[in-house]
């Protein structure tokens, strides 16, 4: 018997074993046995065994019209395993890639086969056997697929090795031009990096070079290639990777001529002057550095240095400064150009960088007094700088200079002296021999630029047609994918988004199911449900498919249990946060209701987009459930009262909630009289808690845990844990990758202490386990409903001090939205803020840049405040707080702008200290400033 026979013969034998596959692959299966004849059944059931290696064989014996007759069947296969990505599917999805790719006889087909976002190539160890499938097609045809296949993929995605390895196998196959895509670009660095990759690709000789330099001169891709390494996103971070380096190895290449020295240090510079990311940006200074300019090439290139230096990371930026610096001590920079170099830098923040301008400005005067002139008018740029420090030292350069500088400086240096801080001005007055103005309180108490208070943004209107219902849910789902595989770069789905597709579902499903179940079918064609396995981890948007899937016939719905969310079918069920506990109970509620008793619509439905419910509505709407005998839903039903917006409700409202005769009306009306629940008070602790990521001493925080709330009238078990004991020791952040964290504060709309409450361990990680992204909630908390207490400040404290700066940003928008609603204390978060410094949750560096910001965005006496209540803890620590004489030369500045005036606590003590440090120095200008008197 033939090898293919052979192999055919084993897998017919195998038809049977099918119990690993999930239902819907058993219909594709089905479905191709009666349709297929034997030889290209035995594909699919290679497909179904996982027998990936047997497929080439297999595909052998075919014809083209026996390959394309499959194609139909491994569509669908592929549309049904699009969500199994669990370890028993893997060998199926493997054999899968590779009899699509040899099926398909169109090389633009088998590129978008092999390309599809629901396909990947698992193992390198599947190259051979693709490359097989495709080795009896035309040259011409392997060498179009390589570059459709190439062209498929995005510069900045993670490449598998498998698609690289094949594209790079047919190109040397085919003999056609190397593709020139960013990724192709990308992975070919990568590729080249790790020795292993290159000896394993197809088509290595055996005994092929080993280091990086031997690699390269053997390769007949790095001409094309090389000069596009410094066009294409991803690649200066590869450049530090591997086992040898490419710094070295480009430099031999570009001595021995290979490369061109001149387009290696013309694509560094123009690379480094593109900007980017830091770890980016490493890779390609580390090959300026290894090609080492000399002091010709770098003055070839002095006008691409000086356009690195306003914007450039300050390492980029500090590598053109020394150049430049080096330049102008040998004479190749004239005063216009060193004008420029000064004004580039000495606005930066980065201080290394201003103190090593103002010290080439003043090596520049030393060397030369007929350039003392252009000399001060350059560094005064730096008395505008944020920094008094900086400010100090630039008037001290000035004043060193001046005698020398001629007297038509002075009018320019008397215009940028009014920019100094007030504890400046004086001695600048005197230096040059001017009256400067002062900024102070002078035309009546300073007023904050604060942003405008956000409005209630009312929801839109209910879905009116069960198509729309099914574009909404369609939505839902294809951002919740979207948020999977680019989650940086998508949008999410937000709570008002959610709500009304839920609401949607089960008021078309209460109006007209079938119609429902019709429109929704295309988007359960395009989702398919996952069963068991979609619920693993915390409900989220995503979870609105089970419901649609419940509608459908996808899936049987749970019966309504005491357990709430614990009845989900999810191994992990019961560790789901308090939050995905009640979501996941309202879409089991929903989901069962929707088969069994259908409620016209939903009542914890919000009103406006932040989640709230207007009081007068859900009273209308429990009047009409009332008049058509619905029955309300124990989870929507409590759902509903903790959106109530009990401000809003007014005596008619009250009076309307009297009249309601059920019991879901009474428990409305009692909880409108009473206000919502009652919110114990916090007990603050600084404890050690858990330690970072398992590892190192354990950290300290300030904590806060609390008794349960007491409430109007009891809710349901889905919403015991949200509402009850919070205790916070050991608690971690639930937030990194939980789609549903964006709906939290929907849950508690008008509760945001609560909310804020159990996001404390997610607001401290953003500074002692530099947790990126942990900010994000707290803007919509600044804007939610209900008192901004204990939680809600010590949270905002934490993020100030941030580690990223998207938190910090965050931050800061919460910050002035709180202020301009009236909601901030600032008393209470300074004092927040020195606790969590002394605890070394918050770094006094990060929480300058915050408060910076806050002040560039028009808030110094919100600011001053923080500060005013914050120093004095600070100044009573211990221990030196580092970066404390610049919070202090923060105050000076916030004190001196909005006329803040009086002592602050411990300020006067460090001002009488002896010496002359910098936070005596710093101390005594606060002093100063809030000791001196207002103008009239």
């Amino acid at each position: 018997m033939s090898g293919a026979g052979g192999a055919l013969a084993r897998l017919v034998r195998g038809r049977t074993r099918t119990e690993h596959l999930t239902d819907g692959e058993r219909e594709v299966l089905a479905a191709a046995e009666r349709e297929l004849d034997g030889g290209a059944y035995a594909v699919l059931l290679a497909v179904a065994g996982g027998e990936h290696r047997r497929l080439p064989d297999l595909m052998a014996a075919l014809s083209d019209g026996q390959r394309r007759s499959c194609v139909p069947h491994l569509k669908a296969w592929r549309t049904r395993l699009r969500e199994e990505w669990g370890y028993q599917a893997r060998p199926r999805r493997r054999a899968l890639v590779i009899a699509g790719a040899g099926c398909h006889t169109g090389a633009a087909a088998a590129a978008q086969w092999l390309g599809h976002t629901d396909l990947s190539l698992v193992e390198p160890a599947d190259t051979p056997c693709l490359l097989a499938v495709l080795g009896d097609r035309p040259a011409h045809w392997q060498g179009d697929v390589a570059h459709r296949v190439a062209g498929r993929r995005q510069a900045d995605s993670e490449w598998g090795w498998g698609h690289y390895a094949l594209v790079e196998a047919l190109v040397l196959r085919s003999g056609c031009a190397v593709p020139t895509g960013g990724a192709f670009v990308q992975e070919w660095v990568r590729n080249r990096s790790w020795p292993s990759r290159f000896q394993h690709r197809s088509g290595a000789p055996d005994g092929a070079p080993r280091s990086l330099l031997e690699r390269l001169r053997a390769d007949p891709f790095l001409d094309v290639l090389a000069p596009l390494m410094f066009e294409v996103e991803g690649v200066g971070a590869l450049l530090t990777e591997g086992t040898d380096s490419w710094p070295q190895a480009l430099a031999a290449l570009a001595a021995e001529g290979r490369l061109e020295r001149s387009a290696l240090l013309d694509g560094c510079l123009s690379r480094l002057l593109r900007g980017g990311r830091p770890a980016e940006l490493r890779g390609f200074l580390s090959v300026l550095n290894g090609l080492a300019p000399t002091d010709d090439e770098y003055a070839a290139r002095a006008t691409t240095l000086l356009r690195l230096l306003p914007d450039a990371p300050s390492t980029v930026a500090a590598l053109a400064q020394e150049r430049l610096a080096a330049l102008d001590a040998d004479g190749r920079l004239d005063d216009e150009r060193l004008a420029q170099a000064s004004r580039a830098v000495l606005f930066r923040t980065e201080k290394k960088l201003v103190r090593a301008q103002l010290s080439w400005l003043d090596a520049a005067a030393r060397r030369d007094r007929g350039r003392a002139g252009a000399v001060v008018l350059a560094a005064a740029d730096a008395l505008g700088h944020e920094d008094t420090v900086l400010q100090e030292r630039a008037l001290n350069l000035i004043a060193r200079h001046l005698k020398h500088s001629g007297d038509a400086a002075r009018p320019e240096l008397a215009r940028a002296a009014e920019a100094l801080g007030p504890a400046l001005r004086p001695r600048a007055a005197e230096l040059l021999g001017v009256e400067l103005p002062d900024d102070g309180a002078a035309d009546g108490p300073w007023e904050d630029v604060l942003p405008p208070v956000p409005e209630p943004v009312p929801v839109a209107p209910p879905l009116a047609t069960a198509a729309e219902v099914a574009e909404e849910v369609g939505a839902v789902m294809a951002a919740v994918r979207a948020a999977e595989f680019r989650p940086s770069a998508a949008a999410g789905v937000d709570a008002a988004a959610f709500e009304r597709a839920l609401d949607g579902l089960v008021r078309h499903a209460h109006r007209d199911r079938d119609g429902l179940v019709r429109a929704l079918e295309p988007v359960i064609r395009d989702h398919p449900w996952n069963g068991r396995h979609a619920w693993w981890g915390d409900p989220g948007p995503g979870h609105l498919h089970y419901v649609a899937a419940v509608l459908c016939g996808e899936e049987s719905p749970l019966p309504p249990s005491v357990s709430g969310a614990h009845a989900v079918p999810h191994p992990r069920g019961r560790g789901f946060t308090p939050f995905g506990e009640a979501l996941g109970a309202r879409l089991l509620e929903a989901a069962w209701r929707v088969l069994n008793d259908p409620p016209p619509f939903l009542l914890a439905a919000p009103t406006t987009a932040d989640g709230r419910i207007d009081p007068a509505e859900l009273v209308a709407r429990l009047a009409e459930y009332e008049r058509t005998g619905a029955v309300p839903g124990p989870c929507d039903l409590d759902q509903a009262l903790l959106r109530l917006d009990v401000s809003a409700a007014g005596p008619e409202v009250l009076a309307a909630a009297g009249r309601l005769e059920g019991e879901a009306g009474r428990r409305v009306r009692v909880w409108l009289e009473a206000g919502g629940p009652s919110l114990p008070e916090p007990v603050r602790d600084a404890r050690p808690t858990h330690r970072i990521h398992g590892y190192g001493s354990p950290v300290v925080r300030v904590r806060l845990s609390s008794a349960a709330a007491a409430l109007p009238c009891p809710l349901g078990t889905a919403f015991q844990r949200l509402l009850g004991v919070y205790v916070a020791d050991g608690k971690r952040d639930e937030t990194s990758w939980n789609p549903g964290s964006r709906l939290w504060p929907s849950v508690l709309p008008v509760h945001r202490e609560l909310v804020a409450l159990r996001l404390q361990p997610t607001f401290a990680a953003t500074g002692d386990e530099e947790l990126r992204g942990g900010a994000a909630l707290l803007p919509a908390l600044a804007e939610a409903r209900g008192t901004a207490g204990e939680a809600v400040h010590l949270g905002l404290a934490h993020t100030l001090g941030a580690r990223h700066p998207e938190d910090r940003t965050a931050a800061v928008d919460a910050l002035l939205v709180l202020a301009a609603r009236g909601d901030l204390d600032a008393a209470r978060l300074g004092r927040d803020v020195a606790e969590t410094v002394a605890a070394g949750t918050v770094k006094p560096n990060r929480l300058l840049e915050s408060l910076r910001e806050a002040v560039r965005a028009g808030a110094p006496a919100t600011v001053f405040a923080v500060l005013a209540a914050a120093l004095p803890g600070m100044l009573a620590a211990p221990d030196p707080v580092r970066g404390l004489p610049d919070l202090l030369a923060l105050a000076a500045e916030c004190a001196g702008t909005c006329g803040a005036r009086g002592p602050v606590g411990g300020v006067a003590q460090a001002a009488a200290r002896g010496g002359s440090g910098r936070l005596v120095k710093e101390a005594r200008r606060l002093r100063d400033v809030l000791g001196a008197s207002v103008a009239a």
